[in-house]
């Protein structure tokens, strides 16, 4: 199965003007929603063209596309492509390679993230789990990294404080999110020097969409330096910073947690 582009109205016609767009162009994965969708604004926001990436949220996908659309045209771009299918993913850089002739950034985002308590796992959890924070990561990361090399670009993944700490009845998810870490590290030491490679490692940014009590909430932010909450811009702020402004930093991972992982 062919990966597929699906764009916004406006966003289908080249621009008018036979001179190269000079933008730079970031693929986010996962970028619909949630924190994703937080990301894709905030690089819109720093000049880039950004290709939302998504799965299933066809609607929000679109109406995250006419936001940044109707703010700077030919802009932003959906591509659709599940990340468990190599053949999809090894196809979208070329994508958008064709439709807008670059790739600068890739943000590997899209996570699946579900508990999974021992003596209960399933060999299908273990391939959504990791498929999704490994597997898609590395591959797309392999097919993308030829582009990114042209353009000195950079490679952000999003991992977990609990990469290194880990979380009772998550034992998968953890084991994900610490390989994801070590191809972050692996990656800049191989893609180097033409291609920076880091880690952001969110803490407790959005509170789950099921029923969440709160007093595992209140005991969370408790346990956090700050006492709060995070928000999904202290993350797109992080990406933007080490895909923009950091031209030095490689091989990182930046926590992002408030001083939560000082008190776990």
């Amino acid at each position: 199965m062919s990966v597929t582009q699906h764009f916004d109205t406006t966003a289908t016609d080249c621009p008018s003007s036979s001179k190269p767009d000079p933008a730079q162009v970031a693929l986010v994965t996962g970028a619909a929603k949630r924190i994703g969708a937080r990301i894709s604004r905030h690089l819109h926001q720093r000049g880039l063209r950004v290709a939302i990436h998504c799965r299933h949220a066809n609607e929000e996908a679109q109406q995250l596309a006419q936001e940044l659309n109707s703010q700077r045209a030919h802009s932003a771009l959906i591509v659709h492509s599940d990340l468990n299918d190599l053949n999809q993913l090894q196809q979208l850089p070329d994508q958008i390679i064709q439709h807008w002739g670059r790739l600068d950034i890739l943000v590997n985002n899209a996570s699946s993230f579900f508990p999974t308590p021992v003596g209960k796992v399933t060999a299908t959890q273990w391939d959504d789990l990791f498929g999704s924070n490994v597997r898609g990561p590395f591959f797309l990361s392999q097919a993308a990294a030829p582009y990114l090399r042209q353009q000195q670009g950079a490679l952000i993944n999003i991992v977990d404080i609990h990469a290194s700490k880990p979380l009772a009845e998550h034992s998968l998810y953890c084991m994900a999110k610490a390989s994801l870490l070590m191809m972050t590290q692996s990656l800049a030491k191989e893609l180097a020097p033409e291609v920076r490679v880091n880690a952001v490692a969110p803490g407790y940014i959005l509170r789950p969409p099921d029923d969440f009590p709160d007093h595992i909430h209140d005991t969370i932010v408790q346990r956090t330096a700050l006492k709060r909450q995070g928000d999904p811009q202290d993350i797109a702020q992080t990406v933007a910073f080490l895909a923009l402004d950091a031209p030095f930093i490689s091989g990182q991972v930046i926590a992002v947690d408030g001083g939560r992982s000082l008190h776990m």
